[in-house]
């Protein structure tokens, strides 16, 4: 049943935008460790008072663009409509409205981050079912090397939604009656990178400061590459094999590690495009190729931590959300 309220503390708090609370543990221990007040604002369905001032406070979005696959619809315009009515009163957002639609749009990360000087893979965005075997056609002779795979991607993602390697047009054609259709009805055709030494990388960052970097194996992880250990694990509780795995990750084996040396990496490029964007709170992802090529092809706003890493990460991802939000309530309660 839709909630007849959102739920408001009595005293200014951080208020958590979200649909999904099988994420939000971590980010409540950060919370309760930092003594940051915080109410949780789950965006499923409801009801929006837009003839009311919206609480006092700090509202950090977390909508995820795979809302849609827990059975969430709504939670996307539900999400869009508090942020707008949020904004139009003055109060402060983390990862606010146009945020949003980036999380939403892999065509919106991926021409923004062009047009920051940062290499994207080749694509192209295929609206509707119709064109996408001539697309690839065309896609495909277009290619510096028309023998090379190249991937299927829902612009809508989160997750792997839609992610599929094809080795040529024959293989898409066989498969394209079966290919599951995106929520937005945008599909992406996308050069296959395949990294040098079999993983990705995941830069994390809050606040318009690097947290750290993460690898992701994707001989076991695939293009699934969910921190979040509730992406880990089937119904069951047993480890899944991801769309693009090899296999499926052993009992305790960990797909995500730290990685120590950022060296290389365009870790400025990546701060001065979230700080231009509006973006407080980021995971962006990238692949290293064997020929030298540093491919960003990711960017996260509702972004998961993982605990083998946190384990051992010289700070925590969730605190630093914690601490930064906290000092924003600070200062807006002075």
């Amino acid at each position: 049943m839709p909630q007849p309220t959102l739920p408001v503390s009595a005293e200014p708090a951080v208020y958590a935008i979200h649909e999904n609370p099988d994420w939000f543990g971590p980010f409540a221990d950060a919370f309760a460790a930092e003594g940051v007040p915080y109410v949780e604002w789950v965006l499923t369905a409801g009801v929006l008072p837009l003839d009311q001032d919206p609480p006092p406070g700090v509202f950090w979005s977390r909508f995820s663009a795979s809302s849609h696959t827990r059975d969430h619809p709504l939670a996307k315009d539900f999400t869009r409509s508090v942020l707008s009515w949020l904004e139009a009163a003055g109060r402060r957002t983390v990862n606010g409205r146009a945020v949003v639609e980036l999380e939403v749009s892999k065509v919106a990360q991926l021409t923004a981050l062009r047009a920051a000087g940062i290499d994207v893979p080749r694509t192209v965005a295929v609206v509707g079912a119709d064109p996408l075997l001539s697309a690839a056609a065309d896609f495909i002779a277009g290619a510096a090397d028309p023998a090379a795979p190249f991937l299927l991607k829902h612009n809508q993602g989160g997750k792997g939604l839609g992610v599929r390697k094809f080795a040529d047009l024959d293989e898409l054609t066989s498969a394209v009656d079966s290919l599951d259709a995106p929520v937005d009805g945008i599909t992406l055709i996308q050069e296959y990178l395949p990294p040098v030494d079999g993983t990705i990388t995941r830069v994390e960052i809050v606040g318009g400061e690097l947290v750290y970097a993460i690898r992701a194996d994707t001989t076991a992880g695939g293009f699934q590459l969910c921190p979040a250990d509730a992406c880990a694990l089937d119904a069951h509780g047993r480890p899944i094999a991801p769309p693009g795995a090899s296999r499926a990750p052993e009992p305790g084996e960990q797909i995500f590690s730290l990685r120590a040396d950022v060296d290389g990496l365009p870790i400025d490029a990546y701060l001065r495009f979230v700080a231009a964007q509006g973006i407080e709170v980021a995971g962006i992802e990238l692949i290293e190729t064997a020929d030298g090529r540093v491919v960003t092809y990711d960017v996260n706003t509702n972004t998961n931590y993982n605990a083998a890493v946190e384990a051992v990460a010289p700070r925590s991802g969730p605190r630093q959300i914690a601490r930064y939000l906290g000092g924003l309530l600070a200062d807006s309660s002075r």
